[in-house]
């Protein structure tokens, strides 16, 4: 499906309605079928213990998650999230940036039913 949005207007989107992770979080990549988002990774997402923080790897996978929507639907700032669940399967290198791929699976009318959100291994 081609996307209602480009990437400009999701990156101009997110700063206007969401600031405080605009600056955080970097749309790296949409094309037809997956939206590509980074987190900038610092000394604040680590948590004891020398790896990013399991809110932090949440943020992400849920900030991309709702732009990978928003890039089909098109802009709607008061969508929200209705469920998520989390497996954590492998602890995240401190030193790079944190990187998500989001890919919408089925769009109804009201709700996107599936989402899949991966984290691949770092480059």
């Amino acid at each position: 499906m081609t996307p209602a949005m480009a990437a400009q207007e999701i990156a101009a989107f997110l700063s206007a309605e969401f600031p405080q992770v605009a600056d955080k979080m970097v749309h790296d990549r949409l094309d037809d079928t997956m939206l590509h988002l980074r987190l900038a990774v610092s000394g604040r997402h680590l948590r004891p213990g020398g790896t990013i923080s399991g809110p932090s790897m949440f943020a992400l996978a849920d900030v991309a998650a709702f732009l990978a929507i928003l890039a089909r639907i098109s802009p709607v700032a008061l969508a929200v999230t209705t469920g998520a669940t989390i497996d954590f399967l492998r602890k995240p290198a401190p030193h790079s940036d944190l990187r998500a791929e989001a890919r919408v699976l089925d769009l109804g009318r009201v709700l996107a039913d599936a989402l899949t959100c991966s984290v691949p291994p770092p480059r």
